[in-house]
């Protein structure tokens, strides 16, 4: 039950740091407001910083209209190494060498990856395979068939280039892994791929502009933690309500 002192509800848009879980983030705004229904609306890997829209009180019956939102993110993945993981906390499995290549012909290995697609998830992902994570099983050294998912990327750019390192910026459908995308693209290279740093920068209508850094939050007052909270009702379409 919520603490009658402390009536908070709504959205609340948190730039997550490197280092905690999606997960983590959700209990450290569930001390600082001392309430237990709070949830969150799109997962970020511990290593990936920028937008997690963190839903307090009776916001938590949206989470799964905002998880379906596209995302915006900005990344840097490195070419010649290949990682279980996809990134770069990952074990090293492979080294390859990265060939010259020009930013047009970087261009045009990207082009390919723009629009509709299906997707192989990661085995280190929280997906589920007879109802274990697979990340679970990764950790014990398993792989396992995974079932490809329909997404859509509608724009995939480069920003910079400095081998090995590509700099981009991908907008992107519910259910995306930047990780695995950063991997296939180095496969299409024939080099390998990783993916570096990771940033969430836009969730649709939501951007890291707007968001604070958790470490902010957990000094706010009162007035400042009612300021910061989005009403459901300018979140949200009056469709979803």
């Amino acid at each position: 039950m919520n603490n009658p002192a402390n009536p908070f509800e709504g959205i609340l848009l948190i730039d997550k740091p490197a280092g905690p879980t999606s997960h983590d983030v959700v209990d450290r705004v569930r001390r600082k407001l001392k309430m237990r229904r709070i949830g969150h609306a799109g997962t970020l890997d511990p290593a990936a910083t920028g937008l997690l829209i963190v839903l307090v009180g009776k916001a938590t019956k949206i989470s799964q209209y905002l998880m379906s939102l596209n995302k915006v993110y900005q990344g840097t993945m490195v070419f010649g190494r290949i990682t279980d993981s996809h990134d770069g906390d990952g074990k090293v499995l492979e080294e390859r060498e990265v060939p010259d290549l020009t930013e047009d012909e970087v261009c045009a290995y990207i082009k390919p990856f723009v629009g509709d697609q299906y997707q192989i998830p990661p085995m280190f992902s929280a997906k589920k395979h007879g109802g274990i994570p697979l990340y679970k099983l990764a950790r014990k050294g398993k792989t396992v068939e995974r079932e490809p998912r329909f997404i859509r990327i509608s724009k995939l750019s480069m920003s910079a280039y400095h081998k090995p390192v590509l700099e981009f910026e991908v907008h992107c459908s519910k259910g995306t892994y930047v990780r695995t995308l950063a991997h296939d693209l180095g496969e299409k290279i024939g080099c390998g791929a990783y993916l570096s740093s990771l940033r969430r920068t836009e969730i649709e209508r939501f951007s890291i502009t707007d968001a604070v850094t958790l470490e902010a939050f957990e000094t706010f007052g009162q007035e400042d933690l009612q300021r910061v909270l989005v009403p459901v009702y300018q979140a949200v379409p009056s469709s979803v309500l």
